[in-house]
């Protein structure tokens, strides 16, 4: 049983590369910017990775916090795709919680940024099997 689905479609008459996306229950639409020769209708293919690891690294905070009796904080998470001039890339992400936390909290937390499911699952990669039907 799979531990998360998504399926994307791009019709044969939609415009250049709008996709839609469904993730579990929930509809989007996937685009390029206009730069790349898209409508920008939607997030490219690395914003929404990168929404992913952002979306998990402030909801993972938020259980820590619950389950410690921490008090509520805003946490806002930034995160953009970098490339070194030899074309490394890598991902910076930055992490603000506004909140009545001491600084030993702080520390925890930004120990477990490094421990959330999703940038775990980027920093080990993973195995991608890919069969081709053609119907």
């Amino acid at each position: 049983m799979p531990l998360a689905t998504a399926t994307a479609r791009l019709t044969a008459d939609a415009p250049n590369y709008v996709v839609a996306l469904e993730a579990g229950r929930h509809a989007l639409t996937g685009d390029e910017g206009t730069h790349e020769g898209g409508e920008d209708r939607g997030p490219a293919p690395f914003a929404l990775v990168l929404s992913g690891l952002a979306a998990c690294t402030a909801a993972t905070l938020r259980m820590y916090m619950q389950r410690k009796a921490w008090p509520n904080a805003t946490i806002g998470v930034e995160v953009s795709l970098h490339a070194e001039q030899d074309g490394t890339q890598y991902i910076r992400r930055g992490v603000a919680v506004d909140g009545p936390l001491d600084e030993a909290q702080r520390a925890r937390l930004a120990e477990i940024c490094e421990k959330t499911p999703v940038t775990r699952f980027i920093k080990r990669g993973t195995r991608i099997d890919t069969t081709l039907r053609v119907a």
